[in-house]
């Protein structure tokens, strides 16, 4: 896989129907070799990666990509949604079926699957069709799309990486620019406000998250920004991203606002330590459990073990949060091309927290590539 393209603001390189034709067959070929009969995608994330289509609305009417080894991948939808489904880049690699109001859709669903066999079906599909299906087609089983085929989206190709790196570097340049506003005698929401604000100025269609914890609240990992007015001496865990050109961006730095402890300083200094040694860990042959052994060692061993509450890292690509996961008992390789998040941190309840997060992936020559450069020193603000 060639190296990643260098972030750019530019347009990205679009998918063709050829990407999304290849990425169904993937699918169909994970699909047989797990056994399964077949796929079934609903619109949400898997449906937009493997087609291009996303509908403009998501109603209670049946829309279901199925795709089964050896057979032409056919996307059911309403009529009243065909003409868009048609328009989508990835419509030229698949068969179009329509139903109309009033006729049952899992009665025009139903011949595209075996009528025994076992399909693995999206996360977010509607609990409303699974039933339906099942109806319809009694001895078929189901088990959820990201159990049985977890790294269905993990890998990704050189135009995916180059659009992971452009989002990483416009949520650089929104950190870059917070720093610059003031932190002391603002509310946590409005510093999320601004955070969000540039993650869209620098070229992000959406925000997903933008954690501001102060003080204590940075003691709580996922802590909502709220009405807490940010002091001098607090120490501010920031986490934000979205997506930029359909991918995401997440990344982490902790700052303080004014001087910090010593405790503070030496808290920040081993986290840091911590996401080093777990980005050193990325090469090639390692399991996705051992970038977790590597930082959270560094944690234990001096003795903070039991502040780092969480797992080290997650996958991203078009979603913020998907597979494969830096986690203890996560024995799966890493390879070329996975994309996810190396985040230590330590928190300390009722005090402060600290995190430091980037995006990495592994490079073809078997070393761990950042797609954040801020710097890691603890920054000062205002």
């Amino acid at each position: 896989m060639p190296t990643p393209a260098a972030p750019s603001d530019d347009t990205p390189t679009p998918f063709t129907a050829d990407d999304y034709r290849a990425r169904m067959d993937r699918a169909a070929a994970s699909a047989a070799g797990a056994g399964l009969a077949g796929v079934l995608v609903a619109p949400g994330p898997d449906l937009v990666y493997l087609t291009g289509y996303q509908p403009t609305a998501i109603t209670e009417r049946l829309t279901v990509l199925v795709i089964a080894p050896g057979r032409d991948p056919v996307l059911v939808v309403p009529t009243l949604e065909a003409p868009d489904a048609e328009k989508a880049v990835g419509a030229p690699a698949l068969t179009l079926r329509d139903w109309t109001d009033g006729t049952d859709p899992y009665r025009v669903t139903a011949p595209l699957l075996d009528v025994d066999g076992r399909f693995g079906v999206s996360d977010n599909a509607w609990a409303m069709h699974l039933i339906g299906l099942q109806r319809a087609l009694p001895a078929t089983t189901y088990v959820s799309l990201t159990e049985a085929l977890p790294m269905l989206r993990a890998v990704k190709d050189t135009h995916e990486l180059a659009r992971i790196a452009a989002a990483g570097a416009a949520a650089d340049r929104a950190y870059e620019e917070i720093l610059k506003v003031r932190f002391a005698g603002r509310r946590e929401t409005e510093v999320a406000a601004d955070l969000a604000r540039l993650l869209l100025e620098f070229g992000h269609s959406q925000v997903d998250f933008t954690v501001v914890g102060s003080g204590p609240n940075g003691a709580n990992p996922h802590h909502e920004a709220g009405d807490r007015v940010i002091e001098r001496g607090d120490m501010v865990v920031l986490d934000f991203g979205g997506l930029k050109h359909g991918y995401g961006s997440d990344t982490t730095r902790t700052v303080h606002v004014g001087e910090p402890t010593d405790e503070e300083r030496r808290v920040h200094d081993l986290v840091r330590e911590a996401q080093q040694a777990g980005f050193e860990a990325v090469k090639s042959g390692i399991a996705c459990q051992d970038v977790d052994r590597a930082a959270r060692k560094v944690i234990t061993d001096a003795g903070y073990g039991e502040y780092f509450i969480h797992r080290t890292g997650h996958g991203i690509g078009v979603t913020t949060h998907e597979p494969p996961y830096m986690i203890e008992g996560e024995e799966r390789p890493v390879v070329p091309g996975m994309c996810f998040s190396i985040e230590p941190g330590v928190y300390l309840p009722g005090r402060f927290g600290v995190r430091i997060e980037d995006i990495v992936t592994l490079t073809e020559d078997g070393t761990g590539r950042r797609f954040n450069a801020t710097p890691h020193e603890m920054a000062l603000v205002e």
